[in-house]
């Protein structure tokens, strides 16, 4: 029995401990299927347009004394008085004339600057007349003919260059074949002159007509012994010695030249050929002066013998002028040579100079000519891109552009026309003038005091700090409200600003008054009063709440709620205030901006750029922002 209630006990055991487990796998299941499947919700806001007003606030209280000073916003020199003390005036009435020498010549030159792009935004909107359609025509079709003519010329000139370097090629193939003739005509007389030459200098037909010389010129005891004096005798030996010296460097070069001949053909070469003629010369230059020395030793030796013995002299006179002939008949043939192969030399050389200049006009041609051609296709592009501009009318983008410009210049001289007008002081209020601190030609700035006034209109004074009251001007409209008027509501104006702040416990303030528009008698001097200058207005522009806007990075964004899922939309803001901020682009009228994400039960929400590094924080300019504001 024991043992069955131990089973039992032990059975109800395990199925409690199964249950268990079930139940809380399936509560597990439960909650994890309902996070995964809840969806977070959106609070939204439709974007609309509105007028935004921006306003700087502070606190002060309605001054219970009437007194107000009144100071220059320039500085300057006084160069009129306009009232007297005691004098009563009227608001905005003028008290004294500041030297505006300065502001005038900028005033005048913004509104000349503002004529100027104005009359460029109506030539941008006039359509091209005749006159500028044909000019544009007219370059078009000139830089047409330039370029055609330029291809015709690239082609012209490239064949001339190319015709010139092949009738060069043509020349020096001309001017190898002729030297190698004037090379083989020269050896067709240089053995025979190199023959004569040693023959009559060493052969003994002169001495066979006349014995007293015996064999050959270079006899040189039996010529010295035909000489009369010491002064001859040194003078033939000089000859005979130049003339042998003479002969024996052409037959060695002449010798050497041979060799080469023989070896070379008209198929050589053309380096063996320049080498070949090189050496033919030198071999001619030495057979000319060969030829010439032993014309000069026979008419030496002429000359000696017939000054010692004219009878001694006839048996070898004709001999004598027959050597002497034939050496005359050897120097031509030798110069005639000489003079063709330098002149074969010289025209090789000038083929040769052409063909490369050719050349290198055609490399020069080669490079440059498709740069110019490129140039002037540019060119043509570029004027028919001006004519089809023309003809097409201005760019809207350039017209924009202008229409920018000409708003800039408005502004400018805007401000140029208000600059000039604080030259001239005003008093805000009507009243009285008490005192005049200024006279003529007193230098002033903006913390002179330049008059004062005694107003009945009642005056508020509040305080702001550094960073507020550099956002605010005189003149400009505010709005009162006090503490201890419930309901009332009064507008004023901006009538004074301190130049001189004060400083408590490290915080500068400066005290600004207003001038109430309306006297109520339920307002008392001393009241608690809140002001709101209003430093802006822009009207019918479109809005979003400051939830809405995010910020990353150097840009905004807003996310717009389509198909029930948020779409981040770049955005470009302009001025903003406590709620609203001025959306510029990049939404439209009815959308639905995103304000705030309630996450889903039981998930977690991934941060999203928000806080200080993502939310836009109001007030503050920045990025891609168009204007500032709070």
């Amino acid at each position: 029995m024991k043992k069955i209630i131990a089973v039992v006990v032990k059975r109800k055991f395990t199925v409690a401990i199964l249950s268990l487990i079930v139940l809380g796998g399936g509560y597990y299941a439960y909650e994890s299927y309902r996070a995964v499947h809840t969806s977070p919700q959106y609070i939204t806001s439709l974007v609309e347009r509105g007028t935004l007003t921006v306003s700087v606030s502070g606190s002060g209280q309605v001054s219970g004394s009437s007194q107000l000073d009144i100071k220059p916003e320039v500085a300057s020199k006084v160069v009129k008085l306009l009232v007297l003390e005691g004098q009563e005036i009227t608001a905005n009435a003028p008290l004294t004339q500041l030297d505006a020498s300065e502001a005038d010549k900028i005033l005048r030159d913004a509104r000349v600057n503002l004529d100027s792009v104005r009359l460029a935004l109506q030539k941008l909107q006039q359509p091209a007349d005749a006159l500028s359609l044909l000019q544009t025509e007219n370059v078009l079709a000139s830089v047409q003919t330039s370029l055609a003519k330029l291809k015709l010329s690239q082609v012209t000139d490239y064949q001339n260059a190319e015709d010139a370097k092949q009738k060069a090629l043509a020349s020096i193939d001309a001017g190898y074949e002729d030297t190698f003739s004037d090379i083989s005509n020269s050896f067709l007389d240089f053995p025979a002159i190199i023959s004569a030459l040693d023959t009559i200098l060493h052969g003994d037909s002169i001495g066979k007509v006349d014995p007293a010389i015996g064999k050959g010129y270079v006899n040189t005891a039996t010529l010295l012994n035909t000489t009369k004096s010491d002064d001859d005798r040194q003078k033939l030996q000089l000859l005979i010695t130049s003339a042998e010296h003479d002969y024996q460097l052409a037959r060695i070069d002449y010798d050497a030249n041979l060799v080469d001949y023989k070896a070379a053909s008209r198929f050589s070469d053309r380096s063996v050929i320049d080498v070949l003629s090189t050496k033919t010369i030198e071999t001619a230059k030495r057979i000319t002066e060969a030829t010439k020395s032993q014309t000069t030793l026979l008419d030496a030796w002429v000359d000696l013998r017939t000054q010692r013995n004219a009878v001694d002299y006839l048996p070898a006179a004709s001999k004598v002028a027959e050597h002497r002939s034939s050496l005359n008949t050897y120097l031509g043939q030798a110069n005639g040579h000489l003079s063709t192969l330098l002149s074969a030399q010289q025209s090789l050389k000038d083929s040769k100079d052409t063909a490369a200049g050719a050349a290198s006009t055609l490399q020069q041609m080669d490079h440059n000519n498709p740069l110019d051609l490129a140039a002037a296709e540019q060119s043509v592009k570029e004027k028919q891109a001006s004519l089809d501009k023309l003809k097409a009318g201005s760019d809207p983008l350039d017209i924009k552009t202008q229409e920018l410009v000409v708003e800039q210049r408005q502004n400018a001289l805007i401000d140029a026309e208000r600059t000039f007008a604080k030259y001239t002081i005003r008093t805000p209020l009507a009243g009285i003038v008490a005192k005049l601190n200024v006279r003529v030609g007193d230098p002033v700035s903006s913390g002179t005091v330049a008059a004062t006034l005694v107003t009945q209109q009642q005056i508020a004074t509040i305080t702001l700090n550094e960073v507020d009251v550099v956002k605010i001007k005189v003149g400009e409209k505010a709005t009162l409200t006090f503490d201890a008027i419930e309901g009332l509501t009064i507008t004023g104006s901006v009538v004074a600003i301190d130049t001189i702040g004060a400083t408590s416990q490290g915080v500068v303030s400066y005290a600004v008054k207003i001038g109430l528009d309306v006297q109520d008698d339920r307002v008392k001097p001393g009241m608690s009063v809140s002001v709101a200058i209003i430093t802006n207005v822009r009207q019918d522009v479109l809005l979003v709440p400051n939830g809405a806007v995010k910020i990353q990075g150097q840009g905004f964004y807003v996310e717009v709620l389509q198909n029930g899922q948020p779409v981040r939309r770049a955005v470009l803001v302009g001025l903003s205030n406590d709620t609203v901020t001025e959306v510029m682009s990049g939404l439209e009228v009815g959308d639905n901006a995103v304000t705030q994400t309630i996450a889903a039960a039981n998930t977690v929400t991934p941060s999203t750029s928000q806080g200080l590094g993502g939310i836009r924080i109001p007030g503050l300019g920045g990025g891609i922002r168009g204007a500032g504001g709070r």
